[in-house]
């Protein structure tokens, strides 16, 4: 197992390479903290003046007006509403968070887990983070003609594919989290990324265990990092102008989900074949009738036992 003393970021190399791209950005890294999303939207939330700001996803944002501050004064002397974007490794996180309140655990060197903090105003939020998703897995896994290694599980898992004929699909290989504060007049974005790095322990886990050494074996948390970075942040420029309609044939080429029977926890739960998902993302499900599904609170299973 790496050792956080060996982790070498370049992250002075990186934030050049990054800066032309999100002007502005700050690039830190950190040897330990609870989550890297907490710690940036609760930074967001200070600099802001409102401390007790709500954090919600991009599914569930209403169409009305952020809430003004509370009137507190920003620490520092920064003004209120500042909005620098921030890219914040974190090489031990403790209290990670996934989605529907689940933990992700990393030790360091064993995962990539980072978060990325800015000012975001698309159209729609509707698809973003499966854009999110086609953005790395394009970067780890580059698009040839041959089928691909990394697949997309609505709406926010990559999954390392099974050959054709093996007895499941594949094995979570990261997951992301999106989450959203306003900030004056603008609204925060924090775009949470984990990614196994090294092999660990598949016990417990009902989605199996993948990770990037199965791709690459000399994949390390810091050379992820490097390749996906550059990537991320063009795809969520190009999604604040275009949103998902120009991602949604790279996203249908890695779909794990399309033709598959799944679950879907809705308030009235679903059963049917996945029909692959909508110009804003939103996944179709066949059961008599299509149904839609957007995001916010709703997990998708597969039907072979794997977990949601």
């Amino acid at each position: 197992m790496q050792n956080s003393r060996h982790l070498h970021w370049n992250a002075e190399a990186l934030w050049r390479q990054l800066e032309p791209l999100l002007p502005g950005l700050s690039v830190e890294v950190i040897a330990q903290a609870e989550s890297t999303n907490t710690r940036l939207l609760d930074r967001a939330r200070k600099l802001s003046g409102q401390r007790d700001a709500p954090i919600t996803r991009p599914g569930q944002l209403d169409d009305g007006e952020p809430a003004a501050g509370d009137g507190a004064r920003p620490p520092y002397g920064r003004r209120a509403g500042d909005t620098q974007p921030c890219l914040l490794v974190a090489e031990h996180q403790t209290r990670g968070r996934g989605r529907l309140g689940r933990d992700w655990q990393s030790g360091a060197g064993l995962s990539l887990t980072f978060s990325l903090s800015l000012p975001l105003a698309p159209r729609e939020w509707s698809g973003l983070s499966l854009a999110v998703g086609l953005a790395l897995a394009d970067a780890l896994d580059p698009p040839v003609e041959t089928p691909p290694r990394i697949g997309l599980k609505w709406p926010n898992d990559l999954w390392l594919l099974d050959a054709p004929g093996a007895p499941t699909l594949g094995r979570k290989l990261g997951g992301i989290l999106i989450e959203t504060v306003a900030v004056g007049s603008r609204r925060m974005c924090v775009v949470g990324i984990g990614l196994n790095v090294l092999p660990q322990s598949a016990d417990g886990l009902s989605s199996g265990f993948a990770c990037l050494q199965e791709i690459d074996p000399q994949a390390s948390a810091p050379a992820a990092l490097a390749t996906v970075a550059a990537p991320l942040l063009r795809a969520l420029c190009r999604f604040e102008t275009e949103g998902f309609a120009s991602f949604a044939t790279g996203f249908a080429r890695r779909d794990l989900l399309r033709g598959q029977r799944v679950t879907a926890n809705t308030p009235e739960p679903l059963e049917g074949i996945a029909e692959g998902v909508d110009e804003r993302g939103a996944l179709r499900v066949r059961s008599g009738v299509l149904h839609t599904i957007v995001g916010g609170e709703v997990s998708v299973c597969l039907q072979d036992g794997a977990e949601c």
